[in-house]
Order: structure tokens, then C-alpha cells, then sequence
């Protein structure tokens, strides 16, 4: 996916409304895991996603800092966000538990 021509998001539009649900592309451009929900607010924020199967199924939820997502918004409106991380450094991480 080209995201050179999605809008990023004004960090007012980055709420748990927003973002929740979000599909998250690794450095591979593959899709590698979905905004579970956030810890906290502004510059602090914690994003938990759950990486691997979608809705939840087999999946391992872990923290990313805000700042290690680029969350920006398709001309359908999608939200969605990019990372430098690939899947398998995801599945690495020590899996949250909240």
C-alpha cells in the first residue's frame, strides 16, 4: 500500500475513538496487527496491538510507544498507522497484559 498520499492525523484526532480498530503495516508493508486500545493520553500514550490474527484470535497484545506509530488516514477515511517494526520483532516482545 502507497501511504505517500494518506493524511497524517493532528495529534487531536489521536483518541481511543480513532484509533481503536486500527490496522497497523510493518516495515514490510504487510499488515501486521490491530490497535487493541491506549494507556494514557498525549505524548505518553501506550498503544496496545495485538500482533498476529485479527479480532483478537491467536493474537499477542504489546505496547508501542505513540511516537513508534505513524497513524494517518486513507482517502476512503481509514485509519490505519505504519511502524518500522516487522511482525516477527512484534512476536518478540514481551507479550501485555493490562
Amino acid at each position: 500500500m502507497d501511504h505517500s498520499q494518506h493524511t497524517p492525523l493532528s495529534s487531536g484526532e489521536l483518541t481511543p475513538e480513532n484509533l481503536q480498530g486500527a490496522t497497523i503495516y510493518g516495515a514490510d508493508d504487510a499488515a501486521v496487527g490491530q490497535v487493541s486500545h491506549l494507556h494514557g493520553s498525549g505524548a505518553a500514550c501506550q498503544v496496545v496491538v495485538d500482533v498476529g490474527r485479527f479480532l483478537g484470535l491467536a493474537s499477542k497484545p504489546v505496547v508501542l510507544g505513540l511516537g513508534q506509530l505513524e497513524f494517518m488516514r486513507d482517502p476512503k477515511g481509514e485509519v490505519h498507522a505504519v511502524t518500522s517494526w516487522t511482525r516477527q520483532q512484534l512476536e518478540d516482545m514481551p507479550e501485555h497484559s493490562d
